[in-house]
């Protein structure tokens, strides 16, 4: 990925932050000589350094992706930025985005493995109030269903990210894009803004 110094992601847990709140990736490799990606939701295991997921089994990707170097793309919160926000005409629009790429091998899990990433997955998603339980569905259905699919998980093996907030315009710039984006009902927007005020702050204390 292309990174320009001063949107460089160096912070880990920043990056395990953007991938746990962005957890819908896309999962890019060779598929019979071609370029191929899926688009899925993978779990971070932070301890053991994978990401768990599965492919639908009539996926054909899944066939010969083995012995490859994977690329995992984590899309966060990204908008468009008007020039019309700055205090001078001579300027471009932009777009301000967060992302993370993740590199790794894929491995096939099975049985209980695949089966506590499944549970996994829906416990980060399912709100605890809610009428399904995983525990609760019968182990018989869950075994024919899990035949539908091939879990996996991913050992990282280096993440690049990229926070792209504004940093190479000035304070007064960035007040300016700020408060636009805050005055947005998009929650993208609102996200970037966040986003910036906590870079702003990460930059004060350096």
């Amino acid at each position: 990925m292309y990174i320009p110094k001063h949107f460089k992601m160096d912070d880990k847990e920043m990056m395990y932050d953007i991938i746990e709140a962005n957890g819908f990736a896309t999962l890019m490799a060779q598929h019979q000589g071609y370029p191929n990606a899926t688009h899925l939701p993978l779990l971070l295991d932070k301890e053991s350094g994978y990401l768990y997921g599965h492919f639908a089994r009539a996926n054909e990707q899944w066939q010969d992706i083995r012995n490859q170097e994977v690329l995992v793309v984590f899309q966060g919160p990204h908008c468009y930025i008007s020039p019309s926000w700055y205090e001078t005409d001579r300027a471009v629009p932009t777009w301000n985005y967060v992302a993370v790429h993740v590199y790794g091998q894929v491995e096939f899990v099975r049985n209980d493995e695949l089966k506590t990433s499944l549970r996994d997955l829906v416990l980060k998603y399912e709100q605890p109030t809610s009428a399904y339980q995983f525990d609760e569905v019968d182990s018989g259905f869950l075994d024919g269903m899990a035949k539908g699919v091939v879990g996996f998980r991913i050992q990282i093996s280096r993440m690049e990210g990229k926070a792209k907030l504004s940093q190479n315009h000035s304070d007064e710039r960035k007040k300016r894009v700020i408060g636009q984006l805050e005055q947005s009902g998009n929650q993208n927007e609102q996200q970037i803004a966040v986003l910036m005020k906590a870079e702003g702050t990460r930059q004060v204390g350096r």
